[in-house]
């Protein structure tokens, strides 16, 4: 079964991606975290705080099943309907300003009514957000996710990374919240799909993470920087915030719905600035950054 396939499947991957993290960080360790959903189900929360590498990093694996709540009933259009759900997420803030935040997530959705199978279908996508822009870097991380999709279907890349492009806008300051990545939702059996080759399409996304990411935090780990650079992290990590609270759809559905709570923030970083009606400097790195989530470019 493709549940229990991906099931299993989410379980390895925590276990792959915590231990190359652990070995990136080198001294900071994952602490683990088992809970219960009172309604049914539950997950296993693994968060690294204060390494040396990662100042904070959450590698949730969730799967929950029961009633559908109203909320999403409405949406999907259906009444007295049972789900299952299950899922990896994935938010790392490293201490340096210079290695970037990143983030993903891979799902599945099974929908229940009558007691049979509805509907069912993956989601998911990774990107990152960079305080400062060292082109190498983010042309290596476009290019890791557009090799797994062009082995797929040649528009995927595209339209998956135009669909990033416009989900993660921070609509009310007008800009992206980093350099984009992959999005992408409701992938359902089709003539050009199977579910079974979708599934491998998700597991092919499961490497990129390690791929795309590990790399790029190997190399700035190390990097030179300042209070300066500090203080401009610690501001735009508040614009990291602003979204997952205004803007982020899984948040809001979490917080809507009594979610758990400390899964559902696992994504916030720990040291965040609003200063008030802050300017960058005109040529300065600040500037470079701003100029280019003002307008998301093509990268590979």
């Amino acid at each position: 079964m493709i549940k229990n396939n991906f099931s299993k499947y989410i379980d390895v991957l925590q276990g792959e991606i915590t231990s190359a993290l652990e070995k990136v960080d080198g001294l900071g360790k994952f602490k683990k975290d088992v809970w219960s959903r009172e309604k049914g189900g539950g997950g296993l929360t693994m968060v690294i705080e204060n390494g040396k590498v990662f100042e904070k990093g959450g590698v949730n694996v969730s799967k929950v099943h029961g009633k559908l709540p109203k909320s999403m009933a409405e949406m999907f259009k259906t009444k007295d309907s049972d789900f299952y759900a299950c899922g990896i997420s994935i938010v790392l803030h490293p201490k340096n300003p210079m290695a970037p935040t990143f983030h993903a997530n891979l799902r599945y959705f099974e929908l229940y009514e009558n007691g049979g199978l509805k509907d069912r279908w993956f989601g998911g996508g990774l990107d990152l957000t960079p305080y400062y822009i060292f082109e190498n870097d983010i042309i290596h991380f476009h290019t890791k996710c557009k090799i797994v999709c062009d082995k797929y279907n040649s528009s995927f890349y595209k339209n998956y990374k135009k669909r990033c492009d416009e989900y993660f806008w921070n609509s009310h300051r007008n800009e992206a919240r980093g350099v984009g990545g992959l999005f992408f939702d409701y992938c359902r059996e089709s003539k050009e799909m199977s579910i079974d080759r979708w599934l491998l399409f998700i597991k092919d996304m499961g490497q990129c993470i390690l791929d795309s990411y590990i790399p790029i935090v190997e190399k700035r780990k190390k990097t030179d920087f300042n209070n300066i650079n500090i203080n401009w992290q610690q501001i735009r990590r508040g614009r990291y915030v602003e979204f997952n609270l205004l803007h982020d759809k899984g948040t809001l559905f979490g917080l809507k719905t009594k979610g758990r709570i400390e899964s559902i923030l696992i994504s916030m970083p720990p040291k965040v600035k609003w200063n008030y009606d802050f300017k960058t400097k005109k040529g300065s790195p600040e500037e470079k950054l701003i100029k280019i989530l003002e307008s998301p470019k093509n990268w590979v």
